[in-house]
């Protein structure tokens, strides 16, 4: 009977340890989804806090850099509107957007500082699911009509 519960005993002790390093860090390493509004609406309690931030970049708004590989815009929801700053280059595909003051859909990892600016250390950009292989030179013109009428926009020729 001692053996048994002494077993018993070494089980559990396994299986406490066990869950403790499986659920234990677990509170450190999430990263919360919130839009500007909600960060905000945090106050004191959003400062330094890990999170995911997304929303849309106000056209006209973003800043780039490349000699000091500083980008700063501004990411926006229907309430709210936080600025961003971040270190590193962004995706080709965020530059051609805000270069085209096209609106384009951002989510950037990282914390608010108490100056009120989101400091980043990721940006992702939300992009269309459709892929095409870039095209002959030649081929160009018809495949970005065909683009275009595909979403609903007149190709203006």
């Amino acid at each position: 009977m001692n053996k048994k519960l002494t077993l018993a005993g070494g089980v559990v002790l396994v299986l406490v340890v066990l869950g403790y390093f499986a659920f234990g860090g677990l509170g450190r390493s999430l990263v919360y989804f919130w839009t500007p509004t909600e960060l905000l609406a945090e106050g004191d309690a959003a400062y330094g806090t890990s999170v995911r931030l997304g929303g849309m970049v106000v056209p006209g708004s973003v800043s780039w850099s490349a000699e000091t590989r500083e980008l700063r815009f501004r990411l926006a929801d229907e309430g709210g509107v936080i600025e961003v700053e971040s270190a590193g280059v962004p995706p080709q595909m965020f530059l051609e957007a805000a270069g085209t003051q096209t609106p384009i859909g951002a989510v950037v990892e990282g914390t608010l500082t108490r100056r009120g600016i989101f400091h980043a250390t990721n940006l992702m950009v939300r992009h269309s699911e459709e892929y095409r292989a870039p095209q002959h030179s030649e081929q160009r013109r018809e495949y970005y009509r065909e683009l275009f009428q595909g979403q609903g926009a007149n190709s203006g020729t």
